[in-house]
């Protein structure tokens, strides 16, 4: 019996048992009272089992023969069942019981008659568990570098990419305004923290053309003789070891915000210089310097 069947078999019981009225009670049921004189009858005839609902317990007029059910199971067993990696799937059983079998059934319907049986259970496919790895323990082991596009000049100037290379064990920064994220604009970057803190052991970078090898020759050329003229490793962002750090942008961008009370757009647009071409900015820690 549902909750409301329940429910009704309770107040006509007060009924029966006079503690309440037949007209309370319909206000209580929020029936009418033809209707609760109706389900009165018929609970003072049958008691609390009259009340449930006539078509409880019969099968759909849709409803497969069983003779239908029992056929498809037993395909089901003999030809698309196994183990949990080589069993099929309602929705991949269904194709080929009609594809192959001549059978036509829903893949839900057939989802349940699996389940009844034993043939399939609902497995919950979880993303594989990646953990933050720590960060390194001295300074320039590893620098993350990396372009970031926003309006710094907001509305008083273009839109500029800011070059910036952070520290991983101690979030030190290093940035340089530029109009693109170029070979050029990274190699930058690169002699600026060089002369400030010497060569990097290891440099993180995207997986972009600016970093990694392509088949533009000058780029290419480029880019070999700044890799043989500083002698540091460059490992992309796919490496399994870097993976789950956030990249030099967005750290740097945050610091800047925690630590400065200006943005290197804004200062440079105070300044009247709208090119970004030559604008540098440190940061120790996230503390502007």
């Amino acid at each position: 019996m549902s909750t409301r069947e329940l429910r009704r078999a309770e107040v006509l019981g007060r009924v029966k048992s006079k503690t309440l009225r037949l007209t309370d009670a319909a206000k209580i049921q929020e029936l009418s009272y033809r209707q609760t004189k109706r389900l009165w009858k018929r609970y003072r005839g049958e008691g609390a089992k009259g009340l449930q609902h006539r078509s409880a317990g019969r099968g759909s007029n849709r409803a497969k023969p069983e003779e239908f059910r029992r056929k498809v199971l037993q395909l089901i067993r003999k030809k698309y069942s196994g183990t949990a990696q080589e069993r099929f799937g309602p929705t991949l059983a269904a194709e080929h019981l009609a594809g192959e079998d001549g059978l036509e059934v829903g893949e839900e319907t057939l989802r349940r008659w699996m389940l009844a049986e034993g043939l399939w259970s609902r497995m919950r496919r979880r993303k594989a568990h990646r953990k933050r790895r720590a960060r390194r323990e001295h300074f320039g082991d590893l620098v993350q570098l990396d372009g970031s596009f926003h309006a710094w000049f907001e509305e008083r100037g273009p839109r500029g990419c800011l070059m910036n290379m952070v520290d991983d064990a101690t979030g030190d920064t290093n940035c340089r305004m530029g109009e693109q994220e170029t070979i050029w604009a990274a190699a930058g970057v690169l002699r600026s923290w060089i002369e400030k803190h010497g060569i990097p052991r290891a440099l993180y970078t995207d997986w972009k053309n600016v970093y990694k090898a392509g088949a533009h020759r000058k780029r290419a050329t480029a880019r070999k003789g700044v890799h043989d003229a500083v002698r540091t490793h460059v490992r992309a962002a796919g490496d399994p070891h870097h993976r789950g750090k956030f990249t030099a942008s967005e750290r740097s961008r945050g610091a800047k915000q925690r630590g400065t009370s200006r943005s290197p757009g804004k200062e440079a647009a105070a300044q009247g210089d709208p090119g970004l071409r030559s604008r540098e900015c440190v940061f120790g820690s996230g503390i502007s310097s």
